[in-house]
């Protein structure tokens, strides 16, 4: 399997950690006085956090943002911008940008900013809690091309949190639709951060697909980690990475050694 996302991860089934970035600015959960340098040190604390514990890769999102929207303001791809480049001189692995859930949002940053990979829904119609998900993947892959990004994985989520697919399509067919169109990578997710994917999902992607890579999403932990990766080509994860397994706390570092330590364990078996 030689593509852009084997290109960007050298290692066997890499790990991706998430950085939750603050609120962004105009957002309901930001602060109406923004303290830059402590927003900053919090960020920079996680990330580091995630560096040091042996991660394979970073993914900057805006999972505060609450509630999301599927199509982002300005002041939000600045502040994902100003974040990552006041550390940019530290990454020394590949990291990537989500930025809930706007796809070419999430692709002009990722180009600006010198990322990796974006992960967002870039093809398919679900109905969410956001309303209509209709993302235009020839846009999306255009998008790409206009900003000569072409080594810019990305990755769909075709099992997205929030929503369904209209229309019924499966699993299977969503997959290879994706894999058609020329994506580099397929997502599949729980219904909401934090929360555990199905595995039939993760199966049934890997059938039809032979190209690139099937990625679990959300909902990865200790307890599950072996199983996960004996299937899927890699893993998102970060709840289960943060203090008390929370969503919106901070990186634990004892958390993330443990779970690195395991996850080598685990890739030297398989």
């Amino acid at each position: 399997m030689n593509n852009r996302f084997n290109q960007i991860f050298k290692v066997q089934k890499p790990i991706i950690g998430m950085v939750h970035l603050p609120a962004s600015p105009g957002q309901p959960l930001a602060s109406s006085n923004l303290d830059f340098k402590r927003s900053l040190e919090l960020v920079r604390a996680d990330t580091m956090a995630l560096i040091e514990g042996g991660i394979d890769g970073l993914l900057f999102c805006n999972e505060r943002d609450l509630p999301y929207t599927a199509k982002l303001k300005s002041e939000v791809s600045a502040w994902t911008g100003f974040m990552i480049g006041s550390l940019y001189s530290e990454l020394d692995i590949p990291f990537g940008v989500n930025l809930l859930w706007d796809p070419i949002a999430s692709i002009e940053t990722a180009a600006a900013t010198g990322a990796s990979f974006v992960r967002e829904v870039m093809c398919g119609s679900f109905a969410s809690d956001m309303g209509i998900l209709a993302p235009d993947p020839a846009l999306i892959a255009e998008t790409r091309t206009r900003l000569k990004a072409e080594n810019l994985a990305l990755l769909t989520n075709i099992v997205p949190e929030f929503a369904n697919s209209l229309g019924g399509r499966s699993v299977a067919e969503l997959a290879k639709s994706a894999e058609y169109f020329g994506f580099d990578g397929i997502l599949i997710s729980g219904p909401v951060a934090g929360i555990t994917f199905d595995m039939q999902h993760i199966v049934d992607a890997k059938r039809v697909v032979s190209s690139i890579p099937v990625i679990a999403n959300t909902g990865v932990k200790l307890e599950n980690l072996s199983e996960t990766l004996k299937i899927a080509d890699a893993v998102i994860v970060g709840s289960s990475l943060k203090i008390d397994g929370s969503t919106f706390n901070p990186i634990d570092p004892k958390r993330v050694k443990k779970f690195m330590s395991t996850a080598v364990d685990i890739r030297k078996l398989i």
